[in-house]
């Protein structure tokens, strides 16, 4: 079986960094980005639709059908948002793609990117945990063939990926020296672009005993 991919979110680090993994892996045929800003990257793997509104599909659905998995990877910060407004974009916009993916291509597969600190319970005090919680559980209970939550933490950018905030982009600059020492001494609390790319096409291929996976679980499914 080869893959055949969506991916969402490809202009963010982590999207950019399971991008590159995908157009490298032999075990990937072909890949889609839906992108709301345009990517820049050829490749003979890669086609892209550039979509302005996540929640009107019906004019690009012709170009979803052959597809077997979806990395969703396109996520924003709730900093200063509302709860609404941030719930729009995470739980509105995710539900919305994966619905319609499936209607599309019954049995494809799902990874989603939350985050280290995603509330199941939905009933705690952090509002992105809450709703991230929310996001995660619609999702794991659609049909899909299979789903996977990804919670990393740290997460170390690779092969010259950047991140869109330059405060994070000063952070890993000054990391960087440390980070053979820090994978050592914290090797289940960091991760890297490269893995989450790795561990969501293995995932694929291979499956996990669990269905939320933090940095550890990351890294041990990248590595097989």
């Amino acid at each position: 079986m080869k893959l055949h991919v969506i991916i969402t979110g490809a202009t963010g680090m982590v999207g950019k960094g399971v991008l590159l993994e995908c157009l490298e892996s032999p075990y990937v045929e072909s890949v889609l980005v839906i992108n709301r800003r345009p990517l820049d990257i050829l490749h003979d793997k890669l086609k892209e639709i550039i979509v302005k509104d996540f929640l009107e599909l019906s004019e690009i659905e012709n170009q979803l059908k052959g597809y077997n998995a979806c990395f969703y990877c396109l996520g924003i910060s709730a900093f200063r948002m509302s709860e609404s407004d941030y719930s729009k974009i995470t739980y509105d916009m995710t539900m919305n793609l994966g619905e319609t993916l499936l209607r599309i291509n019954p049995g494809i597969g799902f990874c989603y990117v939350s985050g280290q600190g995603t509330d199941s319970t939905e009933k705690g005090r952090m509002m992105w945990a809450r709703v991230k919680g929310k996001t995660e559980n619609a999702l794991l209970s659609l049909p899909f063939k299979s789903a996977y939550m990804f919670r990393p933490g740290y997460i170390q950018p690779m092969k010259g990926i950047r991140s869109s905030t330059k405060m994070y982009n000063m952070m890993y600059a000054l990391m960087k020296p440390l980070y053979p020492i820090l994978n050592k001494i914290f090797a289940d609390h960091i991760t890297n672009t490269t893995r989450v790319g790795k561990a969501m096409i293995n995932a694929m291929f291979l499956g996990y005993d669990k269905k939320h996976l933090d940095n550890s679980d990351i890294n041990l499914l990248a590595s097989k």
